[in-house]
């Protein structure tokens, strides 16, 4: 389980290390930074697939995503966007920063200037597992020592990408493959040309895409190998005495709702945006397959007030099992969800002179946490 978040002038996110929780909820207003928050939880997931460059670029560059409000650096200290994570067994931080200047027409990417891997909730000398510096990699061995890396890292790739491996790091493979786990759900269309309105080939869905496409393959799934009861409990405390149903035609499955009073069955071209979204954040917390770390980023957009009472025993009962973080500023679902989880964790945001901080978090109250040394 993660067990802290850290970040370093990303956005409004001048200096914020926050604990989590088996459930946590990041609330506050808007432009507090609950959504710098999210994508900083994504850009961390982003370096297992090497991809955490490009993500920044998709946001604008270094440029757009450094905090731009006064004590961006300490003196005599480099321009830096640090992020990291810790958790009960693993624990990893990256710093990036701008590059030296050469010919290269990419020269406004960002560099990965250090990366570390520990053991444990609190990176410290004797816990470190991986070290980079630069183009420079260390491993931990076996009895304790230190191997050094015989070639050297681009500084636009993730030694969690380039150097797991089941015999020189067996320890960067387990990290890089728990952190390929995690999922994130922040665009489950539900608009009329959405992609789970139609018709779909049906495959077994063991995980709901992304933007919910294969909705109806995945709730079949869960009825033939999942939780079926789970499933049909959730559909009729949302909507009392309907049934889901999903049919075959040709191989391409369609999602059904039938509902009392109504002669015929809605297919899913003609649910509501909120009934819709409903059903596929259903989908993606039921997961045959559950996730270690499941982050859902304002899942009340669209639905009815009286849905956040069901969805929110969901959220609780999935969070059982799986860490799950949930980023909203709908005040009735973190209400349902105090109701249901008694070990609620909540993280409220809030802005101070233009940088985000966590109400009620003391400096002394924040989890421990030290940066890697580029």
């Amino acid at each position: 389980m993660l067990t802290a978040l850290a970040v370093e002038n990303y956005r409004s996110l001048r200096r914020v290390v926050v604990p989590l929780g088996q459930l946590t909820v990041v609330t506050g207003a808007n432009g507090s930074g609950k959504s710098s928050l999210y994508r900083v939880l994504r850009l961390l997931a982003e370096f297992s697939r090497n991809g955490a460059v490009a993500g920044m670029a998709r946001e604008g560059g270094l440029d757009s995503t450094l905090w731009a409000g006064p004590g961006r650096t300490a003196r005599g200290e480099p321009l830096a966007l640090r992020l990291g994570f810790a958790g009960d067994d693993f624990g990893y931080a990256a710093d990036l920063g701008v590059p030296v200047p050469g010919q290269s027409m990419f020269n406004r990417d960002p560099e990965i200037k250090a990366e570390a891997v520990w053991a444990g909730p609190v990176l410290r000398p004797s816990a470190l597992l991986a070290e980079r510096g630069g183009p420079v990699v260390r491993l931990r061995d076996e009895g304790g020592g230190w191997e050094m890396v015989p070639h050297h890292l681009k500084p636009f790739d993730s030694m969690l990408s380039e150097l797991a491996d089941p015999q020189r790091a067996p320890d960067l493979l387990v990290l890089r493959e728990r952190i390929r786990g995690w999922r994130f759900y922040d665009h489950l269309r539900t608009d009329m040309d959405a992609p789970a309105r139609r018709l779909q080939i049906g495959t077994r869905t063991m995980v709901l895409a992304h933007d919910g496409s294969d909705g109806a393959a995945a709730l079949q799934t869960i009825r033939e190998i999942g939780d079926a009861h789970g499933l049909d409990e959730a559909v009729d405390h949302a909507f009392p005495g309907s049934k889901l149903e999903i049919v075959n035609s040709d191989g391409r499955f369609e999602l059904l709702l039938h509902q009392p009073g109504l002669w015929r069955p809605l297919g899913s071209a003609e649910l509501s945006d909120g009934t819709l979204r409903y059903l596929l954040l259903v989908a993606a917390l039921l997961s045959p397959r559950p996730p270690e770390l499941l982050v859902l980023n304002e899942p009340e957009t669209s639905l009815h007030p009286e849905l956040l009472g069901p969805l929110g025993e969901l959220i609780a009962r999935v969070a059982e099992d799986t860490q799950v973080i949930v980023v909203t500023h709908a005040r009735a679902l973190l209400s349902e969800l105090a109701g249901h989880a008694p070990d609620l964790h909540t993280i409220e945001l809030v802005k101070d002179e233009g940088a985000t901080t966590v109400a009620g978090l003391g400096m002394l109250e924040e989890p421990p946490w030290y940066w890697p040394d580029r």
